[in-house]
């Protein structure tokens, strides 16, 4: 009897089934904006600090729903609150979840921290430059993961940084900046879009690599496959939302240099 050898398109069903039903849950949320989108990336925030931490102690589980819970209240306060003792509620659940550990103290800080700005400035985004630029946001997210998921399966070739990512090649990598290329062109064919907008949409894709690649760092340190298996065929919510988190961080800080409408991009 012979065994087949796994085809690099195995799991390409399971993904695509879980894919669409997240995207028509984040899309509905999305387009309808407010309460519901806001209720929507507190949830999500919540789940990826609660990953965050079974990654690192997989052993309390009360303690990282209990930090998720909390994670959940402090965000919901700081929609509400714009002002800077709003901004410094950021470092609570850092903090807390911090002298609760032994070991790994930084990088639950760190992560817990970013998760909860790129959240944040997810919900800020949507409100303050509409619904137009968030759906660019994300589609060039999704299209650097897409272009870069069939070239890099197709292609192969050198890896594009083998001890943090072994998956990951130089063809996939490109392809994602080529894709988000083409997000940003068609973008500026019905709005007010400038041409700079095709070179911005190709480095938030190399954010959303970046915030790819960090999230599987951690990974290996741990010793994990996934964040978790929530999502069939994807892990967990973190492995799902790694690349938005990248580039929610970097358009947080455009849009805070720069300090522009959004019908100016």
């Amino acid at each position: 009897m012979t065994t087949s050898k796994p085809s690099n398109w195995d799991d390409l069903t399971v993904r695509i089934m879980s894919s669409i039903g997240m995207t028509i849950v984040g899309a509905a949320a999305v387009i309808m904006g407010g309460v519901w989108f806001q209720m929507l990336a507190v949830f999500v925030t919540a789940v990826m600090v609660w990953e965050l931490w079974m990654m690192i102690r997989n052993d309390e589980p009360t303690k990282g729903m209990l930090l998720a819970a909390l994670v959940a209240s402090v965000l919901s306060g700081q929609i509400a609150d714009g002002t800077l003792v709003g901004l410094l509620l950021f470092f609570v659940v850092p903090v807390i979840g911090a002298t609760q550990l032994k070991k790994e103290r930084v990088t639950f800080f760190i992560f817990a921290l970013g998760i909860q700005i790129a959240g944040w400035g997810l919900v800020h985004f949507r409100m303050d430059y509409g619904f137009i630029w968030l759906l660019w946001l994300m589609l060039v997210v999704i299209t650097t993961d897409i272009f870069g998921y069939f070239a890099g399966r197709s292609f192969g070739g050198p890896k594009f940084w083998p001890k943090i990512s072994p998956k990951k090649t130089w063809s996939g990598t490109v392809a994602g900046w080529i894709g988000a290329a083409l997000v940003g062109y068609i973008f500026t064919l019905f709005t007010n879009a400038g041409p700079w907008i095709v070179v911005i949409s190709m480095v938030l894709s190399f954010a959303g690599q970046m915030g790819d690649i960090a999230e599987s760092a951690l990974k290996r340190r741990m010793g994990v496959k996934d964040s978790s298996t929530l999502i069939p065929g994807h892990g967990g919510l973190f492995d799902r939302f790694d690349a938005l988190l990248g580039a929610a961080l970097f358009m947080l800080l455009v849009a805070t240099v720069f300090n522009v409408p959004g019908v100016a991009f």
